[in-house]
């Protein structure tokens, strides 16, 4: 199976430069290419990639608006583009739906790796960096603009402690026993082989529970597990 890729980046030197590695190496083709936000939203729309590597700052729309109508919208999977490691705008961007993110300076092997990953539909978050990124949940919780059909919207939580118990609540009428366990879990950070090992099961095992929650929870990806479930109250900051 050929990936499909969409870049966008304002930059000309560097989107020629990802266009080349990708384009270049069996299995890629590059189907689309945007020097701003609307060109990136209208590329996808358009060309149907599987993956979009996403620059954040670009002109006319940013890369965080573009991300959120792109999910919003399509199956496209969104790889954000980053000068720094986990800034505030990568924070947005995964707010806005965005399946991980990748340092501008990467290796080109580490770009293909990254593409492919995001493309099986895995989030692009080493486990330490989704307890960072937990962190900066805990402390300025927001609407991700996915929310699960069985759980209430941000907007109807907002400032009412009986309501996120009421979100708890839901989150358990849906989920079984062990995929809440599994989702506090994934909530901290924890890997399908920390996970495994934990429970004593198989990785494959885990791998399938967390699947289920995907598909229970409407989520794309862990990220937005972790966004859930902070959100929701089910996981706090103290845990």
């Amino acid at each position: 199976m050929t990936l499909r890729v969409v870049v966008a980046d304002d930059q000309a030197l560097v989107r020629v430069g990802f266009c080349g590695i990708i384009a270049a190496t069996p299995g890629f083709t590059v189907v689309g290419e945007a020097g701003n936000g609307a060109e990136a939203v209208e590329a996808a729309r358009r060309a149907k990639p599987d993956v979009i590597l996403m620059d954040v700052r670009m002109p006319v729309m940013d890369g965080i608006e573009a991300t959120r109508r792109i999910t919003a919208s399509t199956d496209v999977r969104a790889l954000i583009l980053t000068t720094f490691d986990l800034d505030e705008y990568v924070f947005a961007a995964l707010r806005a739906g965005a399946s991980g993110f990748l340092l501008k300076d990467t290796l080109p092997a580490d770009l293909l790796t990254a593409i492919r990953v995001v493309a099986a539909g895995d989030a692009l978050l080493a486990p330490s960096v989704t307890r960072r990124l937990i962190g900066e949940f805990a402390r300025t919780p927001r609407a991700t603009g996915t929310t699960p059909a069985a759980v209430p919207t941000r907007a109807e939580a907002a400032g009412a402690d009986s309501q996120t118990s009421l979100n708890c609540g839901r989150l358990r009428q849906v989920l079984t026993d062990r995929e809440l366990e599994v989702l506090k879990m994934v909530a901290r950070g924890m890997s399908n082989a920390e996970i495994a090992e934990e429970l004593t099961i198989s990785p494959a095992t885990a791998k399938t529970h967390v699947a289920h929650l995907l598909t229970k929870l409407g989520s794309r990806d862990r990220i937005q597990l972790v966004i859930l479930a902070y959100q929701s109250g089910l996981v706090t900051a103290a845990e």
